[in-house]
């Protein structure tokens, strides 16, 4: 299991689209993926899991990775949220 720390770089956060985004990236991983905020972790595969984090620009949240796949499956979300969901 390993965890990266990210900071929500768009101007809408994690809400609509880009929650959708993030959540189609998450489900092409076969590992277990869960995002923290505060003291709440939800699977990221969810995307009612992550709209209930409220999760806004410039917030810092916690990736969590557990799987055959975990170092790409961070890979690729993190990249996902610093390039604003551009890619």
């Amino acid at each position: 299991m390993i965890t990266r720390d990210v900071t929500i770089q768009n101007n809408v956060g994690l809400h609509a689209r880009p929650a959708t985004f993030f959540i189609q990236k998450a489900n092409s991983y076969k590992s277990t993926i869960w995002v923290e905020k505060d003291d709440r972790r939800v699977n990221a595969k969810s995307l009612l899991g992550v709209l209930s984090l409220g999760i806004i620009k410039g917030m810092t949240v916690t990736l969590i990775a557990d799987g055959a796949d975990e170092n790409e499956a961070l890979d690729g979300l993190s990249e996902l949220i610093t390039t604003g969901f551009e890619g």
